[in-house]
């Protein structure tokens, strides 16, 4: 695996390294390059990046294993233990190290502040091509509550205002000292509009975590996640998740699943009791409530312990 930044990067990151004051390409200069312990490096207590691909961790641990680290760890002196240092970008590589225990690592030290650290972890992690759409989301996100100092909730209101239908209040926003930074960001970036990113990103932290953790993973693509994302029964969504996971299932294959889920749900009051109650009992069998989620599996015995209930009280009136 090569280590070294492709050339290809999603982003115009020139732009947005001079719009927020750090230039990232910078650092990369042998003559920056020094070699400290590992063992003096410690991780952020927050890191842009939350997923590691299991494989391609493997085939980075056996490129470092045989070639070295050869891109520099970027790192600050540590803010809370003098002599020891904090890394800013370069985790993956820093953990492969650690994996191979590694005694020295080549780095280059920066004196950032702890908005600096964070600006420039979100900016290097912006410029990898694997970057999924969760990831992605959450990185301009975590961009915009650092650059704008405001939460997540403030960026999802300023977006929505607007996009509001009133003229007026569209006029106040958008002349804004904060919608013109925010817009500037975006510009920098150059692959959303503040609108698209509204419509089609910002959703993606609403979804159910199994599918957002799915998503994260690489295991399903964003468009059938989303379609996943209509079938409102939580045991019926996590198992078409599942099937779309393990069987590769195409979209259309997706939305047909979902099509005949609704038209099984609608037809369910004209089926004859019989039906009703084997369909039931298959979809109880397949859920396996009891291995996979043990507190529904509580509260279906409460049911059918009430069912009984009510058949024995029946049976009683009958003799």
């Amino acid at each position: 695996m090569n280590q070294r930044k492709s050339a290809k990067q999603p982003y115009a990151m020139k732009g947005v390294n001079l719009l927020f004051g750090i230039d990232t390409e910078a650092v990369d200069q042998p003559d920056n390059v020094q070699f400290i312990p590992l063992k003096d490096i410690e991780l952020p207590p927050r890191q842009p990046r939350r997923y590691f691909d299991p494989q391609k961790q493997a085939s980075l641990v056996e490129s470092i294993r045989e070639h070295g680290i050869l891109q520099p760890l970027i790192v600050r002196p540590s803010p809370q233990e003098k002599g020891k240092y904090e890394l800013v970008a370069g985790e993956r590589r820093y953990r492969a190290g650690m994996t191979l225990e590694l005694e020295i690592a080549p780095v280059i030290v920066r004196p950032l502040t702890d908005e600096q650290a964070c600006l420039f972890a979100l900016l290097e992690n912006l410029q990898r091509e694997d970057l999924n759409p969760v990831e992605e989301t959450e990185a301009i996100v975590q961009l915009l509550e650092s650059k704008l100092q405001i939460s997540v909730e403030q960026i999802t209101n300023l977006l929505s205002s607007a996009a509001n239908k009133d003229r007026q209040s569209v006029n106040n926003v958008i002349h804004s000292e904060q919608w013109q930074e925010l817009e500037a960001i975006f510009t920098a970036l150059g692959k959303f509009t503040p609108n698209s990113f509204r419509v089609n990103r910002l959703p993606l932290l609403k979804l159910p975590e199994t599918i957002l953790n799915s998503l994260r993973e690489g295991k399903i693509e964003y468009t059938k996640a989303k379609a996943i994302t209509q079938v409102k029964n939580e045991g019926k969504r996590e198992d078409l998740l599942q099937q779309a996971i393990k069987e590769n299932l195409s979209l259309s294959q997706i939305k047909e699943r979902i099509i005949n889920f609704n038209s099984q749900k609608n037809n369910t009051s004209s089926l004859s009791p019989q039906k009703t109650l084997s369909n039931t009992y298959q979809r109880l069998k397949q859920s396996q409530l009891w291995k996979k989620n043990p507190k529904k599996w509580q509260k279906l015995q409460t049911l059918l312990q009430k069912i009984e209930a009510l058949i024995d009280d029946d049976e009683e009136k009958i003799l």
